[in-house]
């Protein structure tokens, strides 16, 4: 029963197992990501999961989103979400508003505060915002859009990269990189930094990642990635071997690797 019940929760022991669906070949990035404090979490809005979280419970940010790139036109959610599980067992399985929380389930601020970032967490930023990794221009209803407007999906990031450099690669070049590919699965990932905002509670990335990879046809699949210093407003274009490489001179726990090796690096 006890395996049971793991499936449907929302933090859970392993992807693998949980919520494969949203990693290629259904295997998630390896070790080499993680943090001292991991939560698995498989996204879950209104009782559907919509994409895959590695959280840093110590940074409170997450370390990567993985998802189905899926876009389509609609509104922006303007709700904020905080994930419930990341408190207690007890609690809810799916995504909640910190005044349901709040209100309906006896959770005080200092409670959740203690599991995730909240809100105030993000107020009054100077220079920074709340950046998405899986960004809800990726999603084609607004169910799904909405499940990225989580605080287990944000990090502090720099607002001119924001709107800038990293919007155009999430607009632009995604559209272009994904002409002809059938499904494409995307990981998007933060390289904790030096420093924090909300007196030191929530850790501002060094860097912000991207990589994809993509069935074009049954014999061909590509890949490509990016990454950005956080403090700059560019974006630098490489291929997944590259990424993987960078990523394992940032993190420094061994070799990254974040997809299945059909995935081409060259």
């Amino acid at each position: 029963a006890n395996c049971l019940w793991l499936g449907h929760s929302e933090v859970v022991t392993s992807f693998e197992t949980s919520c494969p669906q949203f990693f290629f070949r259904e295997i998630p990035p390896n070790e080499a990501l993680e943090p001292q404090k991991p939560a698995w979490i498989c996204q879950r809005y209104k009782n559907q999961y919509y994409f895959a979280t590695l959280y840093d419970r110590k940074m409170r940010i997450p370390v990567y989103s993985a998802y189905i790139y899926q876009p389509g036109p609609g509104k922006r959610p303007k709700t904020w979400l905080v994930e419930p599980q990341l408190i207690g067992p007890t609690y809810p399985k799916t995504m909640e508003k910190e005044w349901t929380l709040l209100n309906h389930y006896n959770v005080s601020l200092e409670k959740l505060s203690q599991s995730q970032a909240i809100l105030r967490d993000y107020k009054n930023l100077t220079g920074l915002n709340r950046g998405h990794l899986n960004p809800n221009g990726h999603h084609d209803d607004y169910s799904s859009r909405i499940a990225t407007f989580t605080l287990t999906n944000i990090v502090p990031q720099d607002e001119k990269l924001n709107g800038g450099a990293w919007n155009n690669y999430e607009q632009q070049t995604m559209i272009r990189n994904t002409q002809g590919c059938q499904t494409t699965y995307v990981i998007v990932g933060a390289v904790p930094g030096n420093n924090f905002i909300a007196k030191g509670r929530v850790n501002k990335p060094s860097h912000l990642w991207s990589a994809a990879c993509c069935m074009v046809d049954n014999n061909y699949i590509k890949a490509w990635a990016v990454i950005a210093e956080n403090d700059k407003n560019q974006v630098q274009l490489l291929t997944l071997g590259e990424l993987e490489d960078t990523l394992t001179e940032l993190y420094g726990r061994g070799q990254v690797s974040l997809f299945d090796s059909d995935c081409p690096r060259e």
